[in-house]
This record gives C-alpha cells, sequence and structure tokens, in this order.
C-alpha cells in the first residue's frame, strides 16, 4: 500500500516510514501541508495537524473536497475541538502522539476494511410503520422522501441530491438499516467506526448534528435520552413526499 505521510518532523517522519517499510508499505514523505496536495494521491494519508505552512485542518479539508482516500490524522494537540472537527471535515481516524507503529498498521488496517466494504450493501431494508419502502429506482432505499443509495453513495432529498461525508454516509446508513428502530450510541459507533474506535465519543454528536443539518430539519433524527438514535421521517414529510420515478412509469 502505498502511503502519503505529511509530517514536517523528520524526527518522527524516519522512523516511522522505517517502520511501515517493515511491514509492507510504501511511504513518500511530504514536509508540508502544499507538498502533500502536491502528491499524487495514494491509498492512506497520514496528515499532522502541526504543519509549518497551514494547518492540518486545512490540508484535511482540501484533500476531502476532491477525494475520498482514507485520512488518518496525527496530532500532538489535546485539544478534543481540534480532533473532533477533523473528524466532522472527514478525516477517518486519529492517533495521537507519540504513539507505536503496531498501533499505525492497525489503525490503517482498520480504516481500509472501512473504505474497501460496506456491512449494508446488499442487505434489504426493512419496512417499518408504512412510511419505508425499498424502491428499484436506481437500486435506491427509500424513507418518505428521502432515498439512499448504497452502491453509489449517493443520497436524495425530494430528489435533491445531498453531499455527505464519508462518516456522515456511513452513519445514515446504519440508521437507515431499520428505519425507526433505536440504535444505541455503541451500536452506531461499532458500526460506523468498528469496534476498535477509541476516539472521543463527542465525534458522534457532532456528525448526528451535521446530518441533521443537511436533511434540513433535525427532527429526521430522534435523540432517545441515554439510549441513541433513530431516523424518522417528519410528519409533514409523510404528506409532501413525492411520488418515486419507479412509480410514475408504472402509471403510464
Amino acid at each position: 500500500m502505498h502511503v502519503l505521510l505529511i509530517e514536517d518532523d523528520d524526527r518522527v517522519a524516519e522512523p516511522l516510514a522505517e517502520g511501515l517499510h517493515r511491514f509492507g508499505f510504501t511511504v513518500e514523505h511530504a514536509r508540508t501541508g502544499a507538498e502533500g496536495l502536491a502528491a499524487a494521491e495514494p491509498a492512506m494519508v497520514l496528515l499532522d495537524l502541526g504543519l509549518p505552512d497551514m494547518d492540518g485542518i486545512d490540508v484535511c479539508r482540501a484533500l476531502r473536497a476532491r477525494s475520498s482516500v482514507p485520512i488518518i490524522m496525527i496530532t500532538a494537540r489535546d485539544s478534543e475541538v481540534d480532533r473532533v472537527l477533523g473528524l466532522e471535515l472527514g478525516a477517518d481516524d486519529y492517533v495521537s502522539k507519540p504513539f507505536g507503529v503496531r498501533e499505525l498498521v492497525a489503525r490503517i488496517r482498520a480504516v481500509t476494511r472501512r473504505a474497501r466494504t460496506s456491512p449494508f450493501d446488499g442487505v434489504p431494508a426493512a419496512v417499518s410503520g408504512g412510511w419505508e419502502s425499498t424502491g428499484t429506482c436506481d437500486n435506491a432505499q427509500w424513507i418518505g422522501p428521502l432515498s439512499i443509495d448504497r452502491r453509489t453513495r449517493q443520497v436524495c432529498l425530494q430528489a435533491v441530491p445531498i453531499a455527505l461525508a464519508p462518516k456522515e454516509f456511513d452513519l445514515l446508513v446504519c440508521l437507515a438499516e431499520d428505519p425507526g428502530a433505536v440504535c444505541s450510541r455503541q451500536q452506531i459507533l461499532d458500526t460506523v467506526w468498528e469496534p476498535d474506535y477509541f476516539g472521543p465519543t463527542k465525534t458522534l454528536d457532532v456528525h448526528i448534528a451535521a446530518l441533521r443539518r443537511k436533511l434540513g430539519d433535525p427532527s429526521w433524527i430522534e435523540n432517545i435520552r441515554g439510549i441513541g438514535f433513530r431516523l424518522v421521517p417528519p410528519a409533514d414529510h409523510l404528506v409532501s413526499a413525492p411520488v418515486r420515478p419507479e412509480l410514475r412509469r408504472g402509471r403510464r
């Protein structure tokens, strides 16, 4: 696997690259954010947040705007806000300095598994409460006016595409596996971030808030206090839901 390491400190980068080489990784080293952004797209990005020319958060934002390449942040920052912001912008995981090479390799492998597979592909959606069904149009699952296509990772609301970050999409898919049912916080973390995720649990709340904003109505995702969350279309969306394309074809 070709890994791009964006790290300005050679005292960190050199032994890290050597350790990754021992595990079979090919490492390209960029010392600045600009060098990292100019590099050819790798299979994985290891991104230090403290860079000399620009903030690593800005590098993460720029990478995610043009690519879905997996990103693991490397940080010595103590602020939870920095870590949560990076995850919100599309980073897949983070490790705090100091860390061991074996831990980093385990995280690389976990993120790679998540990027290559989706536990929901090919799983038929459940029918719940009479407002959810799986249509055949573009292989999408329909929940009221919301359509989710797991194959293409496309989401539309009222036939209007919604741009979701990778984790936001995975979170929506998790909640949509059984619409109306409550998913516990731990179930969501285990599914979307995998059981070996040891980051701040606050990142789940950040992603829930972002997903609510993009759906345009916070009542899409109900907070069941002390338990978790569930996906339910707001009442007004049930009335105003558009006729799905495959149903229109059937009426001709």
